[in-house]
């Protein structure tokens, strides 16, 4: 593994480990390109599509760039007014408190119940739209944020109207809030994903901090509840743009086209049920060695065979026609999967044992629940003596964190490939995914001591006023988002056969957690102080960070402990990703994903794995391009 990552005793190849670069001090030059393999030829040197597009013309990876940016824009758009409502309320804690004659924690509550209708909704959805598809919940979501909004706004007096309100606006923030960045990984290839996967998280997070800013002013010029007619009105104006212009982005490839999941056993199955002659001295156990990688072994004499065949999946003959105006409006446009329903319900749960997973929600959902808890404690301690903020200057507190989350993006981008690159450099070529865990160093700097100064300067701000704090605040959600980075990346890196169920987990414990926070943050700040209280969570904090330390260390063993996790029947947690063909880089520039196509063979005295139940990650590639 080297600097400092222990080797596995189970796994030769360990989830996410590729060898990306010839050279350590540069990435490679382009190899001869292969006629049966399709190539992105816009850059200096040719890129292999991953995953390989089919010859249907419904799939989205055809698709026009100019259509895939549309649809991703009108999701971003819409992401946006999703993510506004989480802290719509944020700004009118007094007034709502006034209005309707009830505590804070009721009031904090209304928050708390719309993040549980997240958290619910969101794995039912994810499983919904691994059946079913993702228009169908992307219309769902849009009509229950039109109708949630409405009736908030209309709720008046009625406390559990707005309850009930505030539920369904949750329910209808799920599709966006758990799908958007999958159907980012439907629309680009590989290399493309890095830029639209930035777009698409600061629209999901962005808005959530712009929101108070605005709706202080709306609440004091023309009441609070056209805070939620103008989300109802937005979201009304888009909804015909998803309608015409959001086709389904799921797409049923065949697996040997899935470059980036498929593996060698899954790949022989699917040739086997072709009618495809199987490669001789590759079956079951049998060592795929550096010798017969060379070019005179069973590899290259498969390769010869198929040569005079040019067999190929995707028969022109039989290619589908491309769908009517009419088709692409439904809903609904066949199965994504033949997996029961219910069974893809209940996959995430057992994947909360696996240590990557708990600490992907750990850094992640820890964060995003104090900075809830911090928009408690402005409504407690701004709204009261000495400074007497209304709700326009409580809204104007969260410009700082706007910015701070604008920073944050764009540090953790810069980051992010900074930190990879020079990592695979120091480490001989070889990409880990435990590189991405580094990210968690200024994440700890700039969210321990956002958490420690928020709550030291905001529980004096007599002497300290209202910038020192709001500074503080900028810093915490800074460290938010660099983890929130941190912990995606390296799922998706380590994990991709996973990783929606993954994503899912994360779902439901930062909604949970946050959730939890608002039904107790009130009494709790109240019965200790806003500095204990603070001391207590930014020690927790540092706790949380510390854990990436044996993550970075011992990653690759606890990797290898996922096909014992207790699981249910059906559910491959064999780690696919273990034979993949890359792991899903696609935030560095650098790295040219045609290195993996020449066959794997020894690198100059560099580091390859050939083990026995886990082949070489070009094999993937090379067979694809065999039977094509």
């Amino acid at each position: 593994m080297g600097l400092g990552i222990l080797g596995d005793t189970k796994l030769d190849h360990v989830p996410g480990t590729c060898l990306v670069w010839d050279d350590a001090s540069k990435p490679p030059e382009a190899p001869q390109t292969n006629p049966r393999l399709k190539y992105d030829g816009t850059g200096r040197a040719p890129i292999i599509l991953v995953p390989q597009p089919s010859d249907d013309p419904n799939d989205p990876l055809n698709w026009p760039m100019w259509k895939r940016d549309a649809i991703l824009l009108i999701l971003s758009i819409l992401g946006v007014l999703a993510s506004s409502l989480a802290s719509i309320l944020a700004a009118n804690t007094l007034t709502l408190s006034l209005y309707l004659r009830t505590n804070f924690t009721k009031v904090a509550l209304l928050t708390g119940y719309h993040l549980c209708g997240v958290g619910v909704a969101g794995f039912i959805f994810v499983a919904s739209a691994r059946v079913w598809g993702k228009r169908h919940l992307y219309l769902l979501g849009s009509v229950l944020l039109i109708v949630g909004s409405a009736w908030a706004g209309a709720s008046g007096k009625s406390y559990k109207s707005l309850v009930w309100a505030r539920v369904i606006q949750g329910v209808g923030v799920a599709p966006f809030e758990a799908l958007v960045n999958a159907s980012v990984g439907d629309l680009y290839f590989v290399h493309q994903r890095g830029k639209r996967m930035a777009l698409s998280n600061l629209a999901l997070f962005g808005g959530a901090f712009v929101t108070p800013v605005i709706v202080g002013k709306i609440t004091h010029t023309i009441g609070w509840q056209w805070t939620f007619y103008f989300v109802a009105i937005f979201v009304g104006v888009t909804l015909p743009f998803v309608i015409f212009f959001v086709p389904e982005t799921a797409y049923r490839r065949s697996q040997h086209l899935n470059t980036d999941l498929v593996s060698t056993d899954n790949f022989h199955q699917h040739q086997s049920e072709s009618g495809l002659e199987l490669p001789q001295g590759r079956h079951g156990n049998e060592a795929y060695t550096s010798q017969n990688a060379s070019g005179n072994g069973s590899f290259e004499k498969h390769r010869a065979n198929t040569e005079s065949r040019r067999l190929t999946y995707e028969d022109p003959a039989n290619k589908p026609p491309k769908n009517s105006h009419l088709q692409i409006l439904m809903p609904f446009n066949g199965r994504k999967t033949d997996d029961s329903f219910w069974k893809l319900v209940l996959r995430p749960f057992p994947l909360f044992l696996q240590p990557a997973i708990l600490w992907g929600c750990l850094i992640q959902g820890t964060m995003i629940g104090w900075t809830v808890l911090i928009g408690v404690v402005l409504a407690i301690v701004f709204l009261g003596p000495p400074l007497f903020f209304d709700e326009v200057k409580t809204g104007y507190l969260y410009t700082g964190p706007f910015i701070g989350a604008i920073l944050g993006f764009l540090l953790s981008g810069l980051l992010a490939d900074w930190s990879a690159r020079f990592m695979t450099e120091r480490n001989k070529g070889v990409y880990e995914p435990e590189f991405r865990i580094l990210l968690v160093i200024p994440q700890f700097i700039f969210s321990c001591a956002g958490l420690y100064g928020f709550g030291i300067t905001c529980a004096n701000n007599s002497r300290y006023g209202w910038f020192v704090p709001d500074f503080f605040f900028a810093l915490v959600v800074m460290g938010m988002v660099i983890g929130t980075v941190a912990s995606a990346l390296y799922i998706v890196d380590a994990h991709r056969d996973i990783a929606v169920e993954a994503f899912t987990c994360l779902l439901i414990f930062k909604n949970m957690f946050s959730f939890g926070l608002t039904w107790s943050a009130y009494n709790w700040i109240l019965a200790n102080g806003v500095v204990h209280t603070f001391y207590i969570i930014a020690s927790v904090q540092v706790a949380v960070c510390l854990l990436s330390i044996p993550m970075f260390i011992r990653v690759d063993r606890i990797a290898s402990t996922r096909p014992h996790i207790p699981h249910l029947e059906g559910m491959d947690y064999t780690g696919s990703t273990s034979r993949v063909f890359l792991c899903n880089c696609y935030d560095l520039q650098s790295v040219r994903l045609e290195t993996l196509a020449d066959a794997g063979r020894p690198r100059m005295g560099k580091r390859v794995h050939v083990p026995k139940l886990h082949p070489s990650p070009a094999d993937a590639v090379n067979e694809v391009a065999a039977v094509r």
